[in-house]
């Protein structure tokens, strides 16, 4: 494991990567993900439990003949490509939390052009375990924010503001050309003339 990881690391060193790839390198620097992920944690989705009990109080009340009320949804995060995938395109997602370490890359390597294309702001965050843990999954690829309370509208854009900065001009950065010592040794080493 140990050894895949570190051909891994000197492949990325010395072969082009395109920007596309290269961006997942470049995960949200700390302060910021530790903002966002306390913003998420209060759009956690409910659990099966809870679920359970509310659909138990429900059905209590209307057995009690109170009428059958519907409970209104609360804003939650939405999780999974697919589901992601279409709120993008329909413009429906106000934020897209991307995992860097995502398993094949190919799950997720069209995101970010997708939420360029369409001006959703994204962002890429360390640790697809980290994403799993909001939306109670062992781990989860992205989630995204749909609709927030009131009194966290401002927390929103300010966390949006700060991440539009960070990932609009990096999206061109081409990672890799290094060339390893060897290589180096031979185009330093003097040549020798024929004669």
């Amino acid at each position: 494991m140990e050894k895949n990881r570190r051909q891994r690391a000197i492949l990325y060193k010395r072969l082009k990567v395109p920007p596309a790839i290269n961006q997942f390198t470049q995960a949200l620097d700390r302060q910021t993900a530790i903002e966002l992920l306390k913003l998420a944690q209060k759009y956690r989705p409910e659990t099966q439990q809870e679920k359970k009990q509310r659909l138990l109080a429900r059905a209590e009340k209307k057995a009690a003949d109170k009428g059958d009320v519907p409970t209104k949804r609360p804003p939650v995060l939405r999780a999974g490509v697919n589901t992601i995938t279409a709120l993008v395109e329909n413009k429906k997602a106000q934020l897209v939390v991307i995992a860097h370490d995502t398993d094949p890359i190919e799950l997720a390597v069209f995101l970010p052009a997708l939420c360029r294309k369409t001006g959703v702001p994204y962002c890429i965050i360390k640790g697809k375990a980290r994403l799993g843990r909001l939306v109670h999954r062992k781990t989860c690829t992205t989630v995204a924010f749909t609709q927030v309370n009131a009194e966290d509208k401002g927390a929103l854009a300010k966390l949006v503001e700060a991440i539009r900065t960070n990932y609009s001009e990096r999206y061109d950065e081409i990672r890799g050309n290094v060339l390893g010592p060897k290589s180096v040794a031979r185009i330093t080493k003097p040549r020798k003339s024929k004669g």
